[in-house]
C-alpha cells in the first residue's frame, strides 16, 4: 500500500494547478482517502486558497487538511522561487492518529493566552510521543513564548514547522485547517504512531573557542570569560583567516550550548541566534535572545558551504519514506547561488521521496531536545 504521496504544479491558475496535484494523490492512494493532507500556495494563490481548500476537501476527503502560504514552494527536488506554485503532501496511515488544533491568542485579566488546545485525552501519550506539526502567522501569534511555554510543561513533545511568509503584514497570510480558512493566529495537527523525527540544520560553523558568559543583563552579552565579550570578539577577529574574518563582517552568530551536561559540543548542541551589535563603551554585544549567566556559548559563521556542509551532515545515514520541509526565506538562490539548493540534497542523499514544503519566516524545530524557532535553518520533519 502507498503510504505517501507528493505533488507539485506550477499552473498560474488556481483551479487547474488543484486539479493537477490532486489528481497525482487520487492515482497514487488508488482512490482512498489520505488520513493527513498538507498544502503549500505561493502568494499568487492567496486570495483564493478558499476555494482551493474546499476543492481539496471535496476531492480528496482528507482526515486533516492543514495548509498556508508562502513566499515560495518546495516540491520533491524542486524550489519554485518567486512564481506560482501549489504543493501537495498526502499520508496514509491507519496505524497513526492526527489530532488537528487551531490556536488563537485571547486576552484575559491575566494577560495574553493561547485558546485552542485539544482537551481531554486526546494527546495522551500511546507507544510514541505525538510531535506537533505547527503553522503560524509571523504577525498575531507569539510562537518563541509559546514554545517556551511547551518545553516548560511539555518537555517530550516536539514541535515541526514554519510561519506563513507570504506577506510583509498582519492579514496577508492564510492558514488553513480543514474547513477554517483564517489569517491569523495558528494551526496545527498532533501526529502520533507515525514515526515522524525531525532534522534541524542551522547552516552555521562554530568559530574560534567556546566561553562562558560571565555578564549578561537580558540580551545583551556583558562578559565571556571574565572579559568583556567585544574583546573577545576582537581577539578572535584577529587570529581568524581572512576569509572567516570576512564572514564575521558581513553576519555574525553566537552558539548556546543546549545541554550543559555535555563535556564536548558539535553540530547540533548549539542554538545559535544572531548578534545584533556591540556597545564599545561597555563592551556588551547584543545577541537576539535572552541569553542567561553560566551558560556556555561560541560564536558561529554562516555562509553557503556551511550551509551545504552542515545539512549534508545532518542528513547523511537517515532513511525516509516522506518528508515535510520548512526551509528559510533567506536561503534558496539568495545563499546558494543555486536552484533548489535544500530539496536537492535531500532527495540526493535520501532517494527521490515525496516532499512538500516551502520557504518560511522562521522556522521550527528541536535542537537539543527542546523546540525553538529559528530563522536561518533548514527544519525537516522524516517520516520512516
Amino acid at each position: 500500500m502507498t503510504r505517501f504521496a507528493s505533488a507539485l504544479s506550477r499552473h498560474p491558475v488556481a483551479s487547474h494547478a488543484i486539479g493537477e496535484t490532486a489528481g497525482v494523490v487520487l492515482e497514487r492512494f488508488d482512490g482512498d482517502d489520505p488520513d493527513l493532507l498538507v498544502c503549500f500556495v505561493s502568494p499568487h494563490f492567496a486570495g483564493a486558497f478558499d476555494d482551493m481548500a474546499n476543492a481539496l476537501r471535496n476531492l480528496l476527503d482528507p482526515g486533516v487538511l492543514i495548509g498556508m502560504t508562502v513566499v515560495s514552494v518546495i516540491g520533491d527536488a524542486q524550489e519554485i522561487e518567486d512564481a506560482p506554485a501549489v504543493s501537495l503532501f498526502a499520508a496514509r496511515l491507519p496505524g497513526a492518529r492526527f489530532v488537528p488544533a487551531r490556536l488563537e491568542v485571547e486576552g484575559t485579566p491575566d494577560g495574553d493566552a493561547v485558546v485552542g488546545w485539544p482537551e481531554g485525552d486526546e494527546l495522551a501519550p500511546g507507544t510514541e510521543a505525538p510531535t506537533l506539526l505547527l503553522f503560524a502567522d509571523p504577525f498575531s501569534f507569539p510562537v518563541d513564548g509559546f514554545l517556551r511555554r511547551l518545553s516548560d510543561d511539555l518537555p517530550h513533545l516536539t514541535v515541526v514547522g514554519g510561519m506563513a511568509s507570504a506577506a510583509a503584514r498582519p492579514g496577508g497570510n492564510t492558514l488553513v485547517l480543514d474547513d477554517a480558512v483564517v489569517d491569523d493566529g495558528a494551526v496545527g495537527v498532533f501526529v502520533s504512531g507515525a514515526g515522524l523525527h525531525t532534522v534541524v540544520s542551522q547552516g552555521c560553523r562554530p568559530i574560534g573557542d567556546p566561553y562562558v558568559v560571565t555578564g549578561a543583563q537580558r540580551n545583551f552579552v556583558e562578559a565571556l570569560a571574565g572579559r568583556p565579550a567585544l574583546d573577545r570578539l576582537r581577539d578572535l577577529a584577529e587570529a581568524v583567516s581572512d576569509e572567516d574574518r570576512a564572514l564575521l563582517q558581513q553576519g555574525l552568530h553566537l552558539g548556546v550550548v543546549v545541554d550543559e551536561h555535555r563535556v564536548e559540543f558539535g553540530r547540533g548542541d548549539f542554538l545559535v541566534r544572531n548578534v545584533l551589535g556591540g556597545d564599545r563603551e561597555s563592551g556588551a554585544i547584543a545577541v537576539g535572545d535572552r541569553i542567561e549567566v553560566g551558560r556556555t556559548v561560541q560564536f558561529h559563521v554562516r555562509d553557503a558551504a556551511a550551509a551545504d556542509e552542515d545539512l549534508r551532515a545532518l542528513l547523511r545515514g537517515e532513511q525516509a519514506e516522506a518528508a515535510l520541509v520548512f526551509t528559510c526565506n533567506g536561503r534558496g538562490h539568495r545563499l546558494f547561488g543555486v536552484p533548489d539548493h535544500d530539496a536537492g540534497v535531500l532527495a540526493e542523499l535520501l532517494g527521490p521521496i515525496p516532499a512538500a514544503g516551502g520557504f518560511c519566516a522562521g522556522e521550527i524545530g528541536p535542537v537539543g531536545g527542546h523546540s525553538f524557532l529559528h530563522g536561518f535553518t533548514a527544519s525537516i520533519a522524516l517520516f520512516s
